[in-house]
């Protein structure tokens, strides 16, 4: 199954001109994420990311709940 995790904008990392990527935050695993799906997207934002791309803005509460949820499976070990 393929799931697209929530995780919050902490900086951007402009790389290049067309490379607009930021360190996104999963619950105090921060990786690398590629924006060019979400150009609205800004620092302190919530995005849903699914290999390595953000596809997508979310509220924080939704978020929250989604990685309740994800607890609750067990499948929160897989971000590190």
């Amino acid at each position: 199954m393929c799931l697209g995790i929530p995780g919050r904008v902490q900086a951007m990392l402009n790389r290049t001109p067309l490379e607009r990527s930021a360190l996104v935050n999963f619950g105090g695993i921060c990786k690398e994420v590629n924006l060019a799906y979400v150009p609205e997207a800004r620092v302190g934002d919530y995005v849903i990311v699914h290999v390595g791309f953000a596809i997508s803005r979310v509220h924080e509460q939704e978020a929250d709940r989604i990685f309740r949820y994800l607890e609750q499976i067990g499948e929160l070990g897989d971000l590190e």
